[in-house]
């Protein structure tokens, strides 16, 4: 018996460990697999970290695949090992304990590293970003000893520490230096109801303002936030949520080719045959995602080609976001904002605290915003990807996909 194919994967988070799940339904037998994983834990789902800080989920509730899985399919899993370089001539990934391990397929699936915004005190005990379970634990140990908390970033991921920090009774203040609460994700209307009801929960909004320098005390802790404008304010746990980049330094330094993120084709290779990545370290087509969607598609592609099926195509996603917050119901999709060539409909119940705008170019639904009713998010997702005419549904296109035309 031939000696089986040696698959090495970098990286243990969500995209390359989807992807191992992916090539196991396809080709169960035909590779012997090692995972090298940077952090002490196995798989877990990172979208589930915001309702572990609030409580309302353990670590234990979010682990996707416990040590079983791992003995089970014979994958050797080196935790807390972080590989340090790649040979790409004599095919090995080096780690940082000095060990060397032979492939024969690579797949990256590095990540991305949350931004750090590169003010003076960025670096005082107390200043965390929000990105994996230690960042977690950090804030959970801060809220039960401090007061103050600030978060600098009023996006997703931000808005959804600020929630946790506040469900653990700390005062929590939110810094964006947008005019509006999740710019990237809503319009005007919907960021307005989005920010009274969070107010309502208790959290400080500061928009428009820049972060000028984190001040420590005595102890090398974070004491106080100031502004560009000179005013300061009280913060004992300083939480970046600024964005991420790919983290694509390991492609770089075995000179693959990376424009951002890991430049792939519609394949998930590299410019290296032998070697794909998957998820947000990846730039494909220009993009790099940082959703899960985008993520799981990619890897039931490049776990197609890892089988040697060698027959599916990655063309890029339609992305859509939601708010892990529980409560509070918002979701955009495509091409919310609209302009130029596009008609909108929007329909706005105020009191109720309910708002939806979709977004129709050439007789196609191109963009969805909804806040307070999410019921149809799937429905208008699917309609924007498929690009399907809606002249058919028009009149029942805002009441949903159950609504009349029976």
């Amino acid at each position: 018996m031939e000696a089986k194919q040696k698959l090495v994967v970098v990286g243990n988070g969500m995209a390359g460990i989807r992807t191992v799940e992916e090539l196991l339904k396809l080709a169960p037998d035909l590779y012997d697999i090692t995972v090298f994983g940077a952090e002490p834990h196995t798989n877990y789902n990172r979208i589930l970290l915001s309702p572990v800080l609030t409580g309302e989920r353990t670590l234990q509730d979010i682990v996707l695949n416990d040590e079983d899985w791992y003995v089970r399919h014979g994958i050797r899993l080196l935790r807390n090992r972080k590989v340090q370089g790649i040979d790409r001539a004599r095919r090995t990934v080096q780690a940082d304990d000095g060990t060397r391990t032979p492939y024969d397929r690579l797949l990256l699936a590095t990540g991305s590293n949350p931004r750090i915004l590169p003010v003076p005190g960025h670096d005082l005990d107390g200043v965390v970003a929000f990105r994996d379970i230690g960042d977690v634990n950090q804030m959970i140990e801060a809220s039960t000893r401090y007061r103050h908390a600030v978060v600098i970033g009023g996006g997703l991921l931000g808005l959804e520490a600020a929630n946790g920090l506040a469900a653990r009774g700390m005062d929590v203040s939110v810094v964006h230096l947008g005019a509006a609460l999740l710019d990237r994700q809503l319009d005007g209307e919907a960021a307005g109801l989005l920010r009274r009801s969070l107010e309502a929960r208790g959290l400080n909004f500061l928009l428009g303002r820049q972060t000028q320098a984190i001040l420590g005390g005595d102890n090398g802790r974070v004491r106080a936030l100031r502004f560009a404008d000179g005013q300061e304010i009280p913060a004992d746990l300083v939480v970046m949520a600024v964005g991420v980049q790919p983290n694509s330094e390991l492609a770089q330094r075995c000179g693959l080719h990376v424009d951002r993120g890991v430049v792939v084709s519609d394949t998930l290779q590299t410019y290296d045959p032998r070697i794909y990545a998957v998820g947000e370290c990846v730039s494909h087509r220009g993009t790099a995602y940082g959703l899960v969607a985008p993520l799981f598609e990619q890897a039931k592609v490049a776990a197609n080609h890892l089988a040697r099926h060698g027959i599916g195509r990655y063309e890029g996603s339609v992305t859509s976001t939601k708010l892990k917050v529980t409560g509070i119901d918002l979701f955009s999709a495509g091409d919310f904002a609209g302009g130029e060539q596009t008609e909108t409909i929007t329909l706005a119940d105020t009191p109720g605290g309910v708002y939806k705008k979709l977004v129709i170019r050439d007789d196609r639904l191109v963009g969805a915003c909804l806040y307070g009713d999410t019921v149809d998010s799937a429905w208008y997702v699917r309609l924007i990807r498929e690009g399907a005419r809606i002249d058919a549904l028009r009149d029942r296109l805002m009441f949903g996909e159950g609504a009349g035309g029976e």
